[in-house]
């Protein structure tokens, strides 16, 4: 039987074209995506992705408010955890079996350098903290003393045996592999321990000022995704396609109306507003000092006559909280923004898998380290 030639049938190259040109009533639909990507409002399968992602949000947030409650040591510990997994999910991105297994113990050495800048970070900034610990025992307090003094010299000296070691460990065929884990291993220390190492300083400094700082990027993701789930129609940066302008605006003040009211709330906790000056685990009480101390403020003229407070208390850290706020809106996106952009240098849609609906630990946390 003969074929009919003019039934539609093209040669596959033909075929391609022709899959790839736009026709009239295709605009509309198209109006709906970025860059092939469809945003969240056109999605079809927004609803079970948006259960999934709940289910594990509230897991996480439940977990979050555990640790909190259990103290500043443990929120320490929490942020180490959270360290580790993220340089977990970083170092096996520009991992190679087949050059490693023509290295044995390479990757201990990638875990050298960081544990030793995690001495190096700790070291300095919990000093003060670890000393008082150990105060009542006269011979673990003098091995503390001596373990601080001489800590900047240790990590040196660890730190020029990791190079070493590095320098030992070269072969012939894979110099090129080495020297890009050498230098993609430094870059990974980096980003890890740079800003959060401040994270934990901020900790022993009274727990609002991580709480608080940390809640408020939280509430921008979530508001940022309902908001784009739900009314998302203009995308915001090609980086990052299923970001939109309606999100990005309605997670903003949503955050900074969160900052202002969740500062009053939290600045009322003594074991949030107190500085921890050791590691020990128990309650605290202290003097407030002015910044958690409630003023005064007439409104007088500023409100109209039906307005039913005419005066209210405020406390001073309240204003402060509008500027986190304004940071939490404006910059904290762009360290989600430079995790999207890494990810398509790398082809790859998540860092990991381990949190369901979120994809890895340094998903959840790109903004967190911006």
């Amino acid at each position: 039987m003969q074929k009919d030639t003019g039934s539609g049938d093209v040669s596959p190259s033909h075929a391609g074209r022709v899959r790839h040109r736009r026709r009239p009533n295709e605009t509309a639909t198209d109006g709906n995506r970025a860059n092939g990507t469809v945003l969240l409002v056109s999605d079809q399968n927004k609803y079970k992705s948006m259960l999934i992602r709940t289910y594990s949000t509230l897991w996480m947030i439940g977990g979050f408010v555990f640790v909190v409650y259990m103290g500043h040591l443990y929120i320490w510990a929490m942020v180490v955890v959270i360290q580790i997994f993220m340089a977990t999910e970083l170092f096996n991105l520009l991992r190679r079996s087949s050059e490693e297994k023509q290295l044995p113990g390479f990757r201990l050495l990638n875990w050298h350098f960081f544990f030793t800048a995690m001495l190096f970070t700790y070291g300095r900034f919990l000093s003060r903290e670890l000393v008082n610990t150990v105060t009542s025992d006269h011979l673990l307090y003098k091995l503390v003393s001596g373990l601080i003094k001489y800590q900047m010299f240790i990590c040196y000296f660890l730190y020029i045996a990791g190079f070493v070691w590095f320098i030992l460990t070269l072969k012939k065929k894979t110099y090129n592999y080495q020297f890009k884990q050498y230098a993609w291993t430094h870059m990974i220390l980096l980003t890890v321990f740079a800003q959060s190492s401040f994270t934990v300083a901020n900790i022993f400094e009274g727990m609002f000022w991580f709480l608080l700082p940390a809640s408020l990027i939280v509430i921008n993701d979530i508001a940022a995704y309902l908001f784009g789930f739900f009314l998302g129609r203009t995308p915001l940066i090609k980086l990052s396609p299923k970001k939109t302008w309606e999100g990005f605006i309605g997670a903003s003040v949503t955050t900074i109306i969160s900052a202002f009211l969740l500062a009053n709330v939290m600045g009322h906790f003594q074991w949030l507003t107190c500085p921890r000056k050791d590691l020990s685990t128990g309650w605290l009480t202290c003097d407030p000092g002015s910044m958690f101390k409630p003023e005064h403020y007439f409104l007088g003229d500023w409100v109209p006559q039906w307005f039913p407070w005419k005066e209210v208390f405020l406390l001073p850290v309240q204003w402060h909280a509008l500027a986190l706020g304004l940071f939490a809106s404006i910059i904290a996106p762009f360290g989600g923004f430079f995790a999207s952009g890494f990810k398509r240098a790398f082809k790859i849609k998540d860092f990991g898998d381990s949190i369901p609906g979120h994809g890895g630990i340094t998903d959840r946390m790109d903004c967190q380290v911006s």
